[in-house]
């Protein structure tokens, strides 16, 4: 059997327990070391789950446990400066979405990776889920023909500042955060993006940046519209499935619909036909985020993969600037209310 690659965590918030959840149900790699800077977070989830090592000074880590990569699963403001130090000790590095406060800084953590030749990825999950991932399958097999509209639609009125309070601080929030997944989704299914107009509200009080937006794109080489909604405006009357993805696309011979409870409708010439694809179930996963937690597996497995050389990771830190780029000009177009082209 292969030997499994050792890695360290750095954070021991709420989503670091979903995350090593997900790497645990692979055999090829062994959480070895949690770095948190309170420590006693970090040796909290480490006796919990039964890892060794506990630290809370990054460098330390790194020069103590050499392990075969980190995953970063900390504030997004501290993003940069963990990748930088992995980079600086050639240890590749995997990071939480959104991957950095400013494309500035984006572009400079992919700058440092591929400058010290150390392989960087982003743990970007949504793609990776099962309705997401068929009907990607059902896109490319051409049933429906050449898409040229699409609705991506990411809105809750999910508690979502209940269990992670840091995002009612954000001064730029439902984009940087909701956009993230949705954005990459929309790159997934149809290309990169021309142009962009967006329109961003804040409708709650208590919190700094916009939890409501509404972005349209010229994409790909079939040049689709693609509207993008997303928002967390905590609106009894939003259409509660949390944390699905809805998702309607029509083509030149008919439409493919992402409806709540994971269910795809295809519609054609012939009629309409109806399958459900849940995602699979783990007992670490929180319920209210099944389907999130639930793609963090294969996410994990196609990095893996291909930190061991045997294929080729979709949500590299070259792949994610992409995506980072197109969350920085609908702000600009927010700002500037214009269409931005890329």
């Amino acid at each position: 059997m292969t030997k499994p690659l050792r890695f360290a965590v750095f954070g021991a918030g709420f989503w670091a327990r979903y995350q090593l959840g997900a790497w645990r149900e692979l055999p090829g790699a062994e959480c070895v070391a949690i770095y948190n800077r309170t420590r006693a977070k970090a040796e909290a989830l480490a006796r919990e789950l039964g890892i060794a090592g506990v630290f809370d000074n990054a460098e330390q880590l790194i020069d103590a446990v050499k392990p075969d990569f980190i995953d970063i699963i900390t504030d997004v403001d501290t993003h940069p400066a963990f990748t930088r130090l992995a980079a600086a000790r050639g240890v590749p590095v995997i990071c939480q979405k959104p991957m950095a406060p400013s494309l500035a800084q984006a572009e400079a953590m992919v700058g440092a990776c591929r400058a010290a030749g150390v392989p960087m990825f982003v743990h970007e999950n949504f793609r990776w889920q099962t309705p997401i991932r068929n009907l990607k399958r059902l896109l490319d097999e051409g049933h429906i023909g050449k898409p040229h509209r699409a609705h991506i639609n990411m809105v809750s009125g999910f508690p979502v500042f209940k269990n992670q309070p840091f995002l009612a601080d954000l001064k730029q929030f439902v984009m940087t955060d909701v956009g993230s997944h949705v954005f990459d989704i929309a790159r997934f299914l149809f290309g990169e993006a021309e142009t962009v107009y967006c329109q961003t509200r804040r409708t709650l009080d208590f919190i700094q940046g916009e939890n409501v937006a509404t972005v349209l794109m010229k994409m790909g080489p079939n040049a689709a519209i693609v509207i993008v909604n997303m928002g967390y405006a905590q609106n009894p009357l939003e259409r509660e499935c949390f944390p699905e993805t809805l998702i309607h696309i029509e083509g030149a011979l008919g439409a493919l619909e992402l409806y709540p409870d994971f269910r795809i409708h295809m519609t054609t010439r012939a009629g309409t036909l109806i399958n459900q694809y849940p995602p699979p179930r783990y007992a670490w996963a929180d319920p209210d985020y099944d389907v999130v937690h639930a793609s963090g597996v294969p996410c994990n497995a196609n990095i893996l993969a291909a930190l061991r050389g045997e294929g080729v990771a979709e949500t590299t830190g070259e792949d994610n600037l992409k995506t980072v780029r197109l969350i920085f000009a609908a702000y600009d177009s927010a700002a500037q209310d214009a269409v931005v082209k890329l």
